[in-house]
């Protein structure tokens, strides 16, 4: 048995390829869209991906399933379990060599067996599957790919479908159901390998460990959501669902294309690199959202497009974009060194983003505006001037960390809106007759939220600095933002 596991460190999401040398045939278990580079590395082992199966309808990005089916006719195993609402109905309603599973059914690929095993509360549809290399001569498991069941440390969140997906009412039988699942793993033998479909920095969970993968007996060891349903339901209940951070805005739009039908991606968009006269006249005449990657935040509070949102190319990229980008479809311009722009082009499909303009370069972008190009700014502050400044009328101190970072200290006044959530937040929370403060943890987020709300129309301050610094300087309060929802368990 080949084993092979590929990381989007951006989405912290893990695909894993498990093929059979003896046949040459191969799975690929939650793929992203961007299928290329698993059939290349397929090919390189000297094995053809056959079948595609996934874990549950996914919500941080796009699926590679139906890439895969349409391409390559490549066989697509999916989840039979949670009900109608949860059957991937692209793959259900069209001419796909589709097979749904219930709970125990099997599958082999060559001469390795691949078991599903029903373990829902991420979300109701959700299954994992048990790897049993037969060819090889075994008959135990030699690992489990967990999907956002189990993670390393951590368990995946029952609240993301009433959070993200808008599904009311959910999340505590959510986790009454992942509860109930738990009993699946501990059953497993301690050397059986876990392989989960994310890693630390994904909000699929809220302690995520950065190990790549783990053995059942380590996480029955060490796994603090997992351990706390030693303390019953109840408590349990109440620790999975408490300080879960704010999920991204387009995870709801994730969730309904996972499920209706991703977009046919055929071969990745090819922006080309624009003129400074393209340039002008595409700001000029507003053609397109401009996207500026410059990881200098104080260059870009200095100097930019007017209405460009700041999504530096880090490790940040796709949760900016996705976060503050509401509308897919409208016409995308890269601010980019021209060498980053495959990586940029490969992170904004996996999340939808397939309208890409053209790019421009830092250097095109210093020309354009040494000759006379529209330039905005956004005035910057340091944390010890939010000190001086956070008392003075007629301004607001907005801190858009998250919520559970919010409540644990901020600064007395202020108004919490995390900016993963910031397009759906600022309209009813942000007041327009007042200059907003704006500051998180580090000025990473808002840096970005500071360019999403000057966008918006308001009148921002960029505060850029440690917040650790204000705690150790200035006054600051504790507590949930009033009229956010109440964490779970609260009386």
């Amino acid at each position: 048995m080949l084993f092979r596991q590929f990381f989007d460190p951006k989405l912290a999401q893990y695909t894993y390829l498990v093929g059979c040398q003896q046949t040459g045939e191969a799975l690929i278990i939650d793929p992203e869209r961007d299928i290329d580079r698993y059939v290349e590395a397929a090919e390189s082992e000297g094995l053809r991906i056959t079948a595609v199966a996934e874990t549950h309808i996914h919500a941080d990005f796009l699926s590679g399933a139906r890439e895969f089916a349409e391409q390559y006719g490549t066989k697509v195993y999916l989840s039979d379990e949670g009900g109608q609402e949860w059957a991937s109905d692209w793959a259900r309603n069209g001419s796909y060599d589709a097979t749904f599973l219930k709970d125990g059914d099997s599958f082999k690929i060559g001469g390795i067996e691949v078991r599903a095993v029903h373990t829902p509360g991420h979300t109701p549809e959700h299954i994992s599957f048990v790897i049993i290399d037969r060819g090889g001569g075994a008959s135990t498991p030699i690992g489990i790919a967990t999907g956002d069941w189990v993670f390393v440390g951590d368990l995946g969140r029952p609240d993301l479908l009433e959070q993200a997906a808008g599904m009311h009412g959910v999340q505590e039988p959510s986790a009454r159901q992942l509860f109930s699942s738990l009993p699946r793993f501990m059953e497993l033998e301690d050397y059986v390998q876990v392989w989960p479909a994310h890693g630390a920095g994904s909000t699929c969970g809220k302690d995520l460990g950065a190990v790549p993968q783990t053995t059942v007996g380590y996480e029955k060891l060490y796994n603090a959501s997992l351990n706390a349903a030693d303390s019953g339901e109840d408590d349990f209940v109440d620790a999975i669902l408490a300080g879960q951070p704010e999920p991204q805005t387009y995870f709801a739009r994730m969730k309904r294309d996972n499920n209706k039908g991703v977009p046919l991606l055929g071969q990745l968009p090819m922006p080309r690199r624009l003129t400074i006269g393209e340039l002008n006249r595409m700001v000029d005449n507003d053609e397109a959202l401009f996207l500026d990657t410059r990881l200098d935040r104080s260059g870009f509070m200095a100097r930019h497009i007017p209405g460009a949102l700041y999504t530096p190319m880090n490790r940040a990229f796709n949760t900016a974009v996705g976060s503050l980008v509401e509308d897919e479809t409208q016409p995308i311009v890269l601010i980019i060194e021209e060498s980053a722009v495959e990586e940029a082009v490969r992170d904004l499909v996996r999340i939808g983003y397939d309208n890409l303009a053209g790019f421009a370069t830092p250097e095109t972008l210093a020309r354009y505006f040494d000759q006379g190009g529209q330039v905005a700014r956004i005035p910057e502050l340091s944390i010890t001037e939010l000190l001086e400044r956070r008392k003075d009328e007629g301004a607001t101190v907005v801190d858009v960390r998250f919520a559970a970072e919010y409540a644990s200290a901020h600064v007395p006044g202020a108004i919490s809106a995390s900016y993963t959530r910031l397009p759906s937040l600022a309209p009813e929370r942000l007041p327009r007759d007042r200059t907003l403060l704006v500051h998180c943890g580090s000025g990473a987020r808002a840096a970005a939220a500071s360019a999403f709300l000057a966008k918006e129309g308001f009148d921002v301050h960029f505060v850029n600095g440690q917040f650790d610094t204000y705690v150790e300087k200035g006054e600051v309060e504790a507590g949930a933002f009033e009229g956010e929802p109440e964490p779970a368990g609260a009386a």
